[in-house]
């Protein structure tokens, strides 16, 4: 399964969703979202025989094809979690990879993928990006789904900010625990490594 998660519920208007981050402007959260992004890869990995990735083009295009090469592979099912940039965001719809490439830096958007166990090896979380780099703010204001709350409840914008944050930080630590405790082995799934030769001679 993969999902374009534009953080709001674009094929209906642009309404905010348990998808949509905290302080984001959308129909129904017009004073900001004031709940944090619900994480629906964790949540799926929770289940423990879901592959899942979390990928950004713009962010890293290598990792965002071992993914859909992994997913593939797996003998069960499979997740695929990619950023997806919306006019709803309020962006020049031309730097979209840009954009991707900063939620990542700043840990909004942080690149995983997610091993069941199998052939008996242990699960295996690989986080593929690095430590958040940039605050939020170098990444959200560059948005007009974020920076209209500054003109209309600054005090507010910032607070939320401030907590969106904190959600971050918490969230690293949680996916850099799960790296800890999960490493990866040093080589690929055979049958991921079968697929990507596949396509490779396709090519």
């Amino acid at each position: 399964m993969l999902v374009l998660d534009t953080e709001v519920y674009s094929n209906t208007g642009g309404q905010a969703s348990k998808s949509t981050p905290r302080g984001a402007v959308a129909k129904f959260a017009a004073a900001g979202k004031r709940g944090r992004k619900k994480d629906l890869g964790l949540m799926a990995v929770a289940y423990g025989n879901v592959y899942v990735a979390q990928i950004a083009m713009g962010a890293s295009p290598q990792q965002t094809l071992d993914a859909f090469l992994e997913a593939e592979a797996h003998d069960g099912p499979s997740l695929i979690i990619a950023y997806s940039h919306c006019i709803a965001h309020g962006i020049n719809m031309r730097y979209g990879l840009r954009q991707q490439k900063l939620a990542t830096d700043c840990g909004h958007w942080p690149l995983y993928r997610f091993r069941p166990a199998s052939n008996g090896h242990a699960q295996e979380f690989m986080l593929d990006s690095a430590a958040p780099s940039i605050p939020i703010k170098a990444y959200a204001y560059n948005e007009i789904r974020y920076k209209m709350l500054t003109y209309t409840h600054p005090e507010a914008a910032a607070r939320l900010l401030d907590v969106a944050q904190q959600d971050i930080d918490q969230r690293w630590s949680v996916y850099t625990n799960m790296a800890e405790r999960w490493p990866a082995r040093s080589a690929a799934p055979a049958r991921a490594a079968s697929s990507r030769q596949a396509l490779s001679e396709v090519s």
